[in-house]
């Protein structure tokens, strides 16, 4: 029997999908930097895209972690962000940095999909 006030483990999915969100939120800082060493005009929309999945893959896997009712909605809009955070970076495939971004991106789009459709 459980003591009051004590959370059910976390599920595979949601444990797989948390460390998704985390490591895609690694490797968009670390774009980042590197963006920004790059300098340009055209590095403002993926600098954009990554701040943007930065921060919903961040609180994604915060809201997962504490269990809160609405995850499978931000899970849903991580995904998006993550997607268009993909794609952004895939505008530069001569760069190691951005197609390793875009990987961590979309598997990180796969597992939130997958956790916005089920329950904790």
């Amino acid at each position: 029997m459980q003591q009051p006030g004590t959370m059910s483990p976390m599920s595979k999915e949601m444990q797989d999908c948390v460390e998704a969100c985390m490591s895609c939120h690694s490797v968009c800082e670390e774009t980042m930097s590197s963006c920004m060493q790059m300098g340009g005009q055209a590095q403002m929309q993926i600098m954009r895209a990554l701040i943007d999945c930065s921060e919903m893959t961040r609180m994604c896997s915060d809201m997962m972690m504490r269990r809160s009712p609405m995850s499978a909605e931000m899970c849903a809009m991580c995904a998006r962000a993550c997607d268009m955070c993909a794609e952004a970076c895939m505008a530069m495939q001569d760069d190691a940095q951005m197609m390793r971004c875009a990987e961590a991106c979309r598997r990180c789009a796969q597992t939130c999909r997958a956790m916005s459709g089920a329950t904790a």
